[in-house]
């Protein structure tokens, strides 16, 4: 049987929100994560830095785009000990400097992710997906990575109807 894995990067604190900065004790990711994992059968993994960003905005973009431009490895509180039972991997995360925050990528790096079938999840506040769906393809070799569903992080609790048709199109539901 099939098994799907909902890994995920998400930040609460402090985050924009169409032009103005609030505090969420949520991140946006990890509410679509969980609408997907009350639709479909599959594990949840939290994807998080043993050393996170700032709670506060505008530092933690800063700390983001050093990674970024120094392609740092976060090191990671932990990860799956395998996901060779999983056929599909849904791959959340918000938008950092038009791709995946750095710590997704260094969960990627720990596996082999051949003849996995990988369904991207970006949320943002209007930068879309950036480059984030070629850099899996470039890092995930082997995989087969399937069309992003990019999502406005501050209308997250209104996108079932999106979560849904992307889940069925993508057969999961």
């Amino acid at each position: 049987m099939a098994k799907t894995l909902i890994a995920f990067f998400s930040r609460a604190d402090e985050n924009y929100f169409g032009g103005s900065m609030r505090y969420i004790e949520i991140g946006n990711t990890e509410i679509v994560a969980g609408k997907i994992k009350d639709r479909i059968d599959g594990d949840m993994f939290k994807i998080e830095m043993k050393n996170p960003y700032s709670k506060e905005y505008n530092s933690c973009i800063e700390e983001a785009k050093k990674d970024k431009k120094n392609n740092v490895r976060p090191e990671l509180v932990s990860l799956p000990d395998s996901i060779d039972g999983y056929d599909t991997i849904i791959l959340g995360y918000p938008n950092y400097w038009g791709t995946m925050p750095m710590a997704v990528f260094t969960f990627l790096d720990a596996f082999d992710f051949s003849g996995k079938t990988i369904l991207p999840l970006c949320t943002n506040e209007g930068s879309g997906m950036g480059s984030s769906e070629s850099d899996i393809k470039k890092t995930c070799a082997g995989a087969e990575v399937k069309k992003c569903l990019a999502l406005n992080g501050s209308s997250v609790g209104s996108a079932d109807p999106q979560i849904e048709s992307w889940l069925k199109t993508n057969r999961l539901m």
